[in-house]
């Protein structure tokens, strides 16, 4: 099973895409940063297992992801292309911690903190973001942030 998935993996990566699925919960490989330039959705969970999520996300110019809260789940980011602005805080109208992060920058939202990031460049911005524990089910593909919050207020 391993040896076939990596198969199918290496064939798509050589061919220059990978297909962008979830994963989880199998071991896998991947060069996190062609996945992560290759997608143009605006939210894809690329692995999901019981402990862990790893999800790709591509924000338009001009756009953010949008104030949210994870009460029980810390999360990780890191900006493969682009350039944003991170806030942060204890509330959501007081967003007291705010940087200025690009490519290679990383940055870690611990578990009770709002916060948001805007795309502040001339491109999309392209992240991956690792959430411990899961906050999306397995499969999530959300194309635009519409969908995404249709789906996350049903």
């Amino acid at each position: 099973m391993i040896t076939e998935m990596n198969d199918y993996i290496n064939y798509a990566q050589n061919n220059g895409m990978l297909e962008l699925i979830d994963y989880g919960p199998e071991p896998f490989v991947v060069n996190i940063k062609e996945a992560t330039l290759q997608n143009d959705n605006f939210r894809t969970a690329l692995w999901t297992g019981d402990n862990l999520q790893l999800t790709l996300m591509s924000i338009p110019v001009g756009e953010e992801i949008g104030l949210e809260m994870h009460p029980d789940t810390d999360q990780f980011i890191r900006i493969e292309d682009g350039q944003g602005l991170v806030l942060m805080g204890d509330t959501e109208d007081n967003l007291d911690f705010q940087e200025m992060v690009y490519d290679d920058f990383i940055f870690i939202i611990p578990a009770g903190k709002w916060h948001n990031l805007i795309n502040m460049g001339n491109n999309p911005l392209k992240l991956y973001s690792l959430y411990a524990p899961p906050n999306h089910p397995h499969g999530t593909v959300h194309e635009t942030i519409e969908i995404a919050e249709q789906e996350e207020n049903l």
